[in-house]
């Protein structure tokens, strides 16, 4: 699988992060290090434990990386659950698509990860 490919397959803006960030190479040694964050990890503990103040910054720090990385889908929507969780409101409809989000893309990179 190409980086191009990786992209298309977690619905993310190729062409966007590599103007932003400017090499192919660049790209893939940040998105590789994706796969070692530990925001979503928290993000379901911390929903878990009902401390929502943590899940908020977990949510956010997942919508920034995304936004940073071109992760489209993700970042959509980790947005609407950082809002969610900032303004109080029920939130379990989006934590659900965060996850199904967050999978597919962990699973189109570990698939980039495993053929290069």
């Amino acid at each position: 699988m190409t980086l191009q490919e990786c992209y298309t397959q977690l619905e993310g803006d190729y062409e966007g992060v590599l103007a932003r960030l400017r090499s192919e190479r660049m790209v893939q040694k940040f998105v590789l290090k994706f796969l070692n964050d530990k925001s979503y990890e928290l993000l379901v503990t911390s929903l878990e434990a009902g401390n929502k103040e943590e899940a908020f910054r977990a949510a956010h720090t997942i919508k920034g990386v995304c936004q940073n990385l071109s992760f489209t889908k993700l970042y959509e929507s980790s947005s609407k659950l950082t809002e969610s969780l900032r303004s109080g409101a029920e939130a379990d409809e989006l934590v659900r698509q965060v996850e199904a989000d967050y999978k597919k893309t962990v699973e189109a990179i570990q698939a980039l990860q495993s053929e290069s």
